[in-house]
This record gives structure tokens, sequence and C-alpha cells, in this order.
């Protein structure tokens, strides 16, 4: 196996940079945040286990492969994970209020309300498979250019996913929001039924994502933006494939009750910023590492 002693690629230095400050937040408000030791652990672990893939930086095997693509799918899901102690930890006051405000202000109408006049089970079907695909498209990307070993798009394409996921989690601290599923609830008349596999897939999504005040901005619309653009750049055919299913997925958004319409513009610009920092971060990465 060979082994490039120490190399500190931008994707590595992404990960510790938002576990650090999350773990600082976490012992900044240690007696505010439930299970904060619980946390400290999870991000203590984390930064190690990097930290350990860093300075032995595997070129080739299992270990590679753990590196590139299993490391990188677990940090992000643990991190996700501690938001449902950490953001009502650090930032206990929901702004859902000023998000549904700023949706009629805008549209003149509350949009998950003004939706249901075009519910359907089986669109509710399509659309539900359509938001679910956020969770396999940066996946799917990585092992395409992984197999054609396209590794400078690879790196690339870690570096500005994990980036978005992690300022997202930023965001959920600094504007903590429920999202209408929860908080318009009592105003929706029409339930968002559809055939079985869908309501098993809601199901699931609230199992996994809980009550973590991670409406704003949209996680989905930004990465999967984010996704897009990188097929476009280094995968020509799965930009075809991804396209249409973007398109549904955002808005599978709001038609699904995840989110405010504020919440995808505001996914959007998540998307824009992600974009221009994460490739002045990477520029300056490699002049220094």
């Amino acid at each position: 196996m060979g082994l490039n002693s120490g190399r500190v690629r931008p994707a590595d230095a992404v990960t510790v940079i938002f576990v650090s400050l999350f773990a600082l937040l976490t012992v900044i408000y240690y007696g505010s945040i439930a299970s904060a030791g619980k946390l400290l652990v999870t991000y203590i672990s984390l930064l190690s286990l990097q930290l350990i893939l860093i300075r032995y930086s595997p070129e080739r095997g299992v270990l590679k492969f753990f590196h590139d693509i299993v490391f990188p799918v677990i940090a992000v899901f643990l991190v996700f994970n501690s938001m449902t102690e950490l953001v009502p930890g650090v930032n206990p006051g929901d702004i859902d209020f000023m998000l549904i405000r700023a949706d009629y202000w805008l549209l003149g109408v509350y949009p998950t309300v003004w939706l249901e006049r075009i519910v359907n089970p089986y669109l509710t079907e399509i659309l539900q498979l359509s938001y679910t695909s956020y969770y396999f498209l940066p996946l799917i990307l990585g092992i395409a250019l992984k197999i054609k070993k396209k590794e400078t798009g690879f790196d690339e394409s870690l570096t500005l996913i994990l980036l978005c996921f992690y300022l997202s989690y930023v965001g959920y601290i600094l504007f903590p929001a429920l999202g209408p599923r929860y908080t318009m609830n009592h105003l929706q008349s029409i339930p968002l039924k559809g055939t079985p596999l869908s309501e098993k897939i809601y199901s699931i999504l609230n199992s996994i994502e809980g009550i973590k005040r991670d409406a704003f901005p949209s996680g989905h619309t930004a990465v999967t933006l984010v996704v897009l653009s990188l097929a476009f750049r280094y995968e020509k055919r799965l930009f075809y494939i991804y396209l249409p299913i973007t398109v549904l997925l955002l808005f599978a958004t709001v038609y699904c009750r995840y989110h405010y319409v504020v919440d995808v513009l505001g996914g959007v610009v998540l998307y824009v910023v992600t974009m221009i920092v994460g490739r002045w971060f990477i520029r300056s990465a490699h002049k220094i590492m």
C-alpha cells in the first residue's frame, strides 16, 4: 500500500476546520447543550480519525477508498446528526415566523397551503423519491469520478460538497427553523398522502432527520446545485440525468412541506457562496500544502 505521508488535501482541511468549530461551540455552550459530552466525543473521534488519515494519506487500496468515500459520508452524517443537540443549545430561538412572513410577502400566499390544489398520490410519490435522491447524488458522482480515475475532479468535488454541507450546518445554527411540516401543519387541510412507498420514505426521513431545525438554508437545494455544477464540469452524462431530478427535487422541497420558498432561495445563495469560497479555498490550499 502506497503512502503519501502528511499530505493535507483541501477536503481534509475543510473537515478539520468545521468539526473543530462545532467542537469549540460545544465547549463554549457546554452547559446548555443536551448530551454535550457525547457530542465532544463524536467531534474528537472524527478529528482524530481525520488526522490519522492525513498523516498516512493512503494512495491506493481499502484505506484509500475509506479515506475518499466512506469517511466523508460518516463525517457528514454524524455532524448532521449532532445538530439535533447543538443547534438548540447554541441558538434556541426559532425564526420560522420570519420565514413564513417572508414567503407571504414574496408570494401573497402560504406556498405549502396553496400547493394543496395539485396534491395527488402519484405526484407525491415522484417528488418524495426525487427529494430522497439528494442522499445519493453526491455519492454516485464521487464513485463515477473515482472509477474513471478523474482524481482532480474528484478532489475538487469532494471539497466543494463537504464545504456546502458544513456551511449549511452553520446556517442551521445561525438561523434555526423547523420548517412548514411542523409549523404550518395546522393550516393544511389535505394530508400529504402518497403510495405506501412514499409514505415509508417520509417515515424514514423523519426518523433520520428528526427535529433538527434544519430548514434554513435548504441544504437539499445548495448541495444538489453544487453536485449538478460538478457533474456538468466533470461528468456530462450524469449531468443530463441529474438535471430533471434536480428540477423535481427543488419543487419537492416545498411541495413535500420540508421547506419554505425562502429556504430554497437561501439554498441558492449558499450554493453561490460555496462555489466562490470553495474555489478560492482550493487555490489557496494548493499554494501552501
